[in-house]
């Protein structure tokens, strides 16, 4: 599917645009058979230092050596294949040799314990597991009494190894016909509101992502372009905003794993292989502000950002000290990159979501599925049928109904429309706060409180007041060098009162030493919400 952007307005490009989906199409030929052979496609630059460059025709042979190994083992189209390794080569010939097999990947965290681990592996019925030697033992004890054999991507010990797999199978390979809304992937939601459900995508997910992927990466087609990300290549943002959609289009994915995430590393790997374009997730780009980054020899062209709204304080800090404008972008594991930014077509306004990529239809809809008026708070919705849209839940059928209104799929995110097509995020539909009639999202209080130098990170609740319902509250992580105290408290609340709003200023202020997070950055209020116990103190510091 070849997309061309450049020279067009924003209305042109919606104008122009129509899917064209092959009848036949398999993610593992896409991203490595079809590109030239002796282009580079990975960096891997592995834990101990050593780095290793890939080409797409090594690539090809290894992914159709897995594919042929995997149906040693017993693996048919549409089995599942659990795969808990972080970025590296093994990974990526993991997923494209599956894909090439013809069965369904199934993404896992390698932060994931046994419990999670398990209800993943069990509720799927994966058949394989490949893990790392890191997680082999939590891979174990998730397996007990599972029909799921496992696959060592290192020191195996007792099991096939990776290398043992791969060497077993021959050098060709035959996939089966699959076509766009073939099974091919199946990625577990985070399980912030309640269980993890499987969200599975056909093959032609990756299509459906590449109008986004190309403008939020402003025209991502030149050459010389290397792209990087931090976030695991578990998730749909590493794997699908990065990985797959770079090799889609014959550019070179650097893999470097790492445990935490250290900002001055991340910078300093970036100038190392010289990588010009990078999703670098909100947490990552508040650490990185937070430790004061030596940006200077960065040599960044472009920049995504998604997951949760960064602000305009830190879109103005990282246009200064990172020198790239970035675009931020949204989507969810069910529909991913559906709206966002393109600097280069259309003008970035600090605190909006962005427009709906061409080729989606997203809209801020009302309880019963009809369109919001421009400035009304209502769900944000994607219309289907679309491309990027997931098939269904696994073996959910009753949560796959209810994910719908009519034809359009409910986000569970509020959000308001402008009059130039613009949507502004205002909170998880779980996440607002209805305290004295008002109802307030949360974001831009912790926008405006990340303004005040003594705050790095913050989080806003709704918390329970017998008097307004629920009144607000912000746990505040402290930038290094300053203490908690009453008189930082009313320094807050009055930021938020002066700025936003006499009725939003958090009466709770509570200082902590590190926000709850999920597995991919995402701040769980609902700990938050849990956490709080009011103690009887007049409003202000609890």
């Amino acid at each position: 599917m070849d997309i061309q952007w450049r020279g067009s307005s924003y209305d042109e490009l919606r104008a122009a645009f129509s899917w064209d989906l092959p009848a036949r199409f398999n993610m593992g030929v896409a991203c490595s058979d079809a590109q030239p052979a002796t282009d580079l496609a990975l960096v891997d630059h592995r834990p101990d230092g050593s780095i290793r460059e890939v080409t797409f025709g090594q690539l090809s042979e290894l992914s159709n050596r897995f594919a042929n190994g995997l149906k040693g083992l017993g693996i048919e189209p549409g089995d599942r294949v659990g795969i808990v390794v972080p970025q590296s080569l093994e990974t990526g010939v993991a997923h494209l040799g599956t894909y090439k097999a013809g069965a369904v990947a199934m993404p896992l965290s390698v932060l994931f314990g046994p419990e999670a681990l398990r209800f993943r592996l069990q509720d799927s019925g994966a058949k394989v597991v490949v893990t790392a030697p890191e997680s082999l033992e939590q891979v174990i004890e998730a397996c007990t009494d599972l029909d799921t054999r496992i696959v060592v991507a290192g020191d195996s010990g007792a099991y096939p190894s990776f290398d043992r797999v791969v060497g077993s199978g021959r050098a060709t390979v035959d996939p089966p016909g699959s076509g766009p809304d073939t099974p091919a992937l199946l990625i577990y939601t985070s399980g912030t509101t309640g269980s993890p459900k499987g969200a599975l995508h056909g093959h032609r997910v990756l299509l459906g992502h590449m109008p986004g992927f190309e403008l939020m990466f402003d025209f991502f087609g030149r050459a010389g372009d290397r792209i990087w990300t931090p976030a695991d290549w578990a998730w749909i943002g590493g794997l699908l905003d990065v990985v797959l959609p770079g090799w889609l289009r014959g550019r070179p994915v650097l893999a470097a794993p790492r445990e935490g995430f250290d900002p001055q590393w991340a910078v300093d790997l970036m100038v190392e292989h010289g990588i010009t374009t990078a999703f670098l997730p909100p947490t990552s780009l508040k650490l990185m502000r937070r430790a004061g980054v030596d940006a200077s020899r960065l040599e960044l062209r472009s920049c995504m950002s998604g997951g949760e709204p960064l602000g305009t304080e830190m879109l103005q800090w990282a246009e200064a000290e990172l020198g790239v404008v970035i675009n931020e972008i949204y989507g969810q594991t069910e529909a991913n990159i559906v709206v966002g930014n393109s600097r280069t077509v259309w003008e970035v306004r600090p605190g909006s979501m962005g427009r709906p990529f061409p080729g989606h239809d997203v809209a801020v809809i009302t309880p019963d599925g009809r369109p919001s008026p421009v400035g009304e708070i209502g769900e944000i919705a994607v219309r289907s049928p679309d491309p990027v849209m997931f098939l269904g839940y696994w073996n959910n059928p009753g949560a796959t109904a209810e994910k719908f209104a009519g034809e359009w799929l409910r986000t569970g995110d509020l959000g308001v429309t402008d009059e130039d097509g613009y949507l502004w995020f205002r909170a998880r539909a779980d996440d607002l706060i209805n305290s004295a009639g008002y109802r307030i999202g949360p974001g831009e209080i912790e926008d405006c409180l990340l303004k005040h130098a003594a705050v790095a990170m913050v989080a806003v609740v709704g918390v329970p007041d017998e008097l307004r319902g629920e009144a607000v509250k912000a746990y505040v992580q402290l930038a290094p060098g300053a203490a908690p105290s009453d008189a930082l408290v009313a320094e807050l609340q009055a930021l938020v009162r002066t700025r936003l709003s006499a009725h939003e200023y958090p009466r709770h202020v509570e200082f902590v030493e590190s926000l709850p997070m999920t597995t991919t950055g995402k701040v769980r209020r609902r700990e938050l919400r849990e956490r709080h116990q009011d103690p009887g103190l007049t409003p202000g510091r609890t």
